[in-house]
C-alpha cells in the first residue's frame, strides 16, 4: 500500500520488528532512561530496550497520553512515529531538546521545505540500513506483512558519533533468540573490561550477546 494513501486514511501506525530496533541500541549509554512516546508495552522497542537493562517509559494516545502535550524525564526519546505526523513530531522533538532516534521512511523526508529548514537549523544525524524494513500491521502477526516500497532510516539528534552512519540488519534476528538472563545473588559486581557495563547476574557469554557490547567490538 502506498504510504501517501496510508497517511490520508488515518491508518498509518505500523509496528517495528526486532531486527529494526537492534541497530540503534548500540548507541545508547548503559542504564539509560528511554521514553517511547508512540508505544504500548507490546512494542519491540519497549521489550528490547528493557531486556538491555534500560528503564523504559512507554506512552500512547490510546492510553490518553498525547505526545504533543506530555513530557517525560528521560535520557533518550526513541520510537517509530505515525507517518502522517512526522512534521509535527520532529518539531516537538527539537523543542524538547532531548537526544532522539525516530524510525521513518526515507522517501521525501528532506523534500518538504519546512522539514528541510528544520533539519538544516538543528543537530541531525541519519542511520542508514542495508535492507528495507517490513512492519507488523498488528502484534498478532507471526511475521511483518507491511512492505513499504522504500527504505527506512533513523533520523536522530544527539545520538550518533557521526552525522551519517551505516549498519547492516539481520532479518533473522528475534528477541526469542536472546539467551534468558537469570538473575542470581552475586557478592561481587562484574564489570566488562571491554565496554565498561555491569553484567552482574549473568555469564560473560550472555553479556556478549548484548548489542551495546557488540557495538564496542
Amino acid at each position: 500500500m502506498k504510504m501517501d494513501k496510508v497517511a490520508g486514511s488515518g491508518f498509518d501506525e505500523f509496528y517495528t520488528p526486532e531486527y529494526a530496533v537492534k541497530p540503534i541500541m548500540k548507541y545508547i549509554k548503559p542504564n539509560s532512561t528511554i521514553w517511547c512516546p508512540f508505544d504500548t508495552d507490546k512494542s519491540h522497542f519497549v521489550k528490547m530496550l528493557t531486556t538491555e537493562g534500560h528503564k523504559v517509559i512507554s506512552s500512547h494516545l490510546e492510553d490518553g497520553i498525547d505526545f504533543f502535550k506530555h513530557e517525560e524525564e528521560c535520557d533518550y526519546i526513541i520510537s517509530n512515529p505515525p507517518y502522517s505526523l512526522k512534521n509535527e513530531v520532529f518539531e516537538r522533538l527539537f523543542q524538547l531538546g532531548k537526544p532522539f532516534a525516530m524510525l521513518v521512511g526515507v522517501v521525501g523526508i528532506f523534500e518538504s521545505q519546512k522539514r528541510f529548514e528544520m533539519f538544516r537549523d538543528n543537530t541531525l544525524e541519519v542511520l542508514y540500513m542495508n535492507k528495507r524494513i517490513s512492519y507488523f500491521k498488528n502484534y498478532e502477526e507471526q511475521k511483518p506483512s507491511a512492505n513499504p516500497p522504500f527504505s527506512s532510516v533513523y533520523i536522530c539528534s544527539g545520538m550518533l558519533p557521526k552525522q551519517i552512519m551505516f549498519d547492516e540488519i539481520d532479518k533473522s534476528y528475534n528477541i526469542k533468540n536472546i539467551p534468558d538472563v537469570k538473575i542470581e545473588e552475586q557478592k561481587e559486581t562484574k564489570i566488562c573490561e571491554l565496554c565498561g557495563v555491569d553484567y552482574t547476574g549473568m555469564t560473560y557469554e550472555q553479556h556478549e550477546t548484548r548489542p551495546f557490547h557488540q557495538g564496542r567490538l
